[in-house]
């Protein structure tokens, strides 16, 4: 017989099925019992009257089962199956679970849950999580590849850093030190010069932070896009606003039911409001009695801030415009409009960063001026910097974290469970 999951059960069957799963809960009545089987899909009701196989049963064993679906609304899915036959495949060899996989609630720690990642993903809820996170990459390269773009998969063991500075993992490369990469940022600027115009990549990135906080990891993945001839930073906001439209709208279609264990309605969004860092900065000042870091705002004023646009503007999200090239990367624009500022922006969500992007510079003398302006030497960064002698055109890009924009979309009060291993400061295991 063809295995048949849960979701694919209708009222009408009469026939045999084949279900496989594990036991999510027993409730015995004596002679006979509701035994409940998950499979990926979701929870069964199972009526069972043979003493000698109840005994044997026990919770998360893997099983297999023959029965006849029937028609039976206080049954989760109004469906029950009368079973026939009943198969132990996957015996269990514990005494105690670390928690409780049936429950409402968990009652355990996130670190006990991470700890155990291989129980805590057999809760459904806990599941829902990455089918979010998987329609989330789904839509982003659908929307791109809609959009004319490329998907690149670029290197992550890289020889020079793309931001510089200390927070970079080294690897012992054939007794030559090399890095894990911050970003692909050097290699999709060069994609978008050599010919594909507009690239998107789904990858990994490293960041040797010593933080361990409940937004930071040490290892995450980054949606990021570049496209050339753009006219300014104003094209790419514009941009990453019809990915999340069309985002919001794929989510509502494709995970309904996960949306709904979390109790999320997701917003609309309309225009997203475009701030400078120094009117948010200002804002902060003046209506929270909040200063701010030099050339940024910080954890705190993000969230203070996105309470300050959700009245004033209605909106979940906002791009602050405008940082200093101080705070920016050596290859970002400058604003020749506004002195010391950058063509570069953050898009804030509901408190917290989950995209940084800008124009980058294009023209090879600018950009390697800007360098030795950095104190950087351009010879360290040859094959990037040689590849803007050949007529790069003016391009840009961004990148999402796709861990906070799926802790965000949920409302999850940490990071590391929208993260499916997380790895941080304390943690590389499991």
């Amino acid at each position: 017989m063809k295995r048949i999951l849960v979701d694919e059960l209708v009222e009408g069957m009469d026939s045999l099925v084949l279900l496989r799963g594990w036991i999510h809960k027993i409730k015995s009545f004596g002679k006979f019992a509701f035994v409940f089987l998950r499979d990926k899909t979701g929870v069964v009701q199972l009526v069972m009257e043979e003493e000698e196989i109840l005994s044997q049963l026990k919770l998360e064993m893997s099983v297999e089962v023959k029965g006849v679906p029937v028609k039976n609304e206080k049954a989760p899915g109004g469906i029950e199956i009368q079973v026939k036959e009943i198969e132990i495949i996957g015996k269990t060899y514990y005494d105690l679970l670390p928690f409780s996989i049936n429950e409402k609630k968990v009652k355990a720690t996130l670190e006990t849950e991470l700890d155990y990642r291989y129980i805590s993903l057999r809760r459904p809820d806990r599941r829902a999580v990455f089918k979010v996170q998987e329609e989330i990459v789904a839509a982003f390269k659908q929307y791109f590849k809609g959009e004319g773009f490329h998907e690149i998969h670029t290197p992550k063991i890289i020889a020079s850093g793309t931001e510089g500075g200390s927070e970079m993992f080294t690897v012992n490369y054939f007794d030559r030190r090399a890095f894990l990469a911050q970003s692909p940022q050097f290699y999709k600027q060069m994609m978008a010069g050599a010919g594909f115009e507009s690239v998107f990549e789904v990858g990994h990135a490293y960041r040797a932070e010593l933080h361990n906080t409940w937004r930071h990891l040490n290892e995450y993945v980054s949606l990021d896009i570049e496209t050339a001839f753009i006219k300014d930073e104003n094209d790419l906001m514009e941009l990453e606003t019809g990915f999340l439209k069309d985002l919001i709208q794929h989510l509502k279609e494709t995970c309904g039911k996960e949306l709904e264990m979390y109790g999320i309605t997701l917003p609309e969004i309309k225009e997203i409001p475009k701030i400078p860092l120094a009117e948010a900065q200002r804002i902060l000042l003046e209506e929270y009695d909040k200063k701010s870091p030099a050339g940024n705002i910080d954890a705190e004023g993000e969230i203070l801030f996105s309470q300050y646009i959700q009245e004033e503007y209605k909106s979940d999200f906002v791009f602050l415009t405008k940082y200093p090239a101080s705070k920016r990367p050596v290859y970002t624009m400058p604003d020749q409009q506004c002195e010391g500022a950058t063509r570069s922006f953050d898009l804030i969500y509901k408190g917290l960063e989950i995209t940084t992007g800008g124009q980058r510079i294009h023209d090879y003398e600018m950009l390697r001026d800007n360098m030795i302006r950095f104190q950087l030497n351009p010879e360290d960064f040859g094959f990037y910097l040689d590849s803007f002698r050949y007529g790069m055109p003016p391009h840009g890009g961004f990148a999402i974290g796709l861990e906070r924009l799926t802790m965000k979309l949920l409302e999850l009060e940490n990071i590391r469970a929208a993260t499916l291993l997380p790895r941080d400061m304390n943690r590389m295991i499991p």
